[in-house]
């Protein structure tokens, strides 16, 4: 599997185990104190190829995604789920399979860089679908985010997400009906 576009990962671990994944060039960011230069590569990366950025599932991987999106934004994003980044020692891309790698870098968004101009209310659908405080919304915003492949995130930051990536109102209820769905047949 190709990959046109230049992929950002945090380090010299997520750049070895990407290229046993997919044929692709990366940029390290060397965790979140990312410098002038490293945006400045990144910058150019977009202008010229294209740039997903694919970091870890984990506090330090979501501040770096944010750190880009404020530097360069408009790149693409993949997410990998926490559960499929977890190794011996610790958690990060590193620790994940060739195929879940590769799926997660045929699942690609692109954040709007007008997208705080045309965002959607998601409140009031996030209370109705229980993804909003209740017993069972942690899991079902995991699942959520799992099935969009736009990761885990708490109340506030799904919805911002669901807003950068662009996710219809459509998708959403399709989505959710089938989590519901899917936790209805197995109780």
């Amino acid at each position: 599997m190709k990959i046109n576009e230049i992929i950002v990962v945090e380090g010299k671990d997520d750049t070895t185990r990407i290229k046993l994944a997919v044929s692709a060039d990366t940029i390290e960011t060397n965790g979140s104190a990312i410098n002038k230069s490293v945006y400045d590569q990144i910058r150019l990366a977009k202008q010229k190829r294209g740039v997903i950025v694919f970091t870890d599932p984990d506090y330090p991987g979501e501040r770096i995604r944010k750190l880009i999106n404020e530097h360069v934004p408009g790149c693409k994003h993949a997410f990998l789920p926490k559960e499929k980044a977890i190794g011996k020692r610790g958690l990060g891309i590193e620790h994940a399979s060739v195929e879940d790698i590769q799926e997660a870098l045929s699942n690609v968004y692109t954040v709007a860089e007008d997208h705080e101009s045309s965002q959607q209310d998601w409140k009031q659908l996030l209370l109705a679908y229980g993804l909003l405080g209740g017993p069972e919304a942690k899991s079902r915003r995991k699942r959520l985010g799992d099935q969009l492949q736009i990761g885990y995130a708490n109340g506030k930051q799904l919805e911002k997400r669901l807003n950068m990536f662009q996710i219809t109102q459509e998708t959403f209820e399709k989505t959710m009906k089938q989590i519901i769905k899917e936790e209805r047949s197995s109780e």
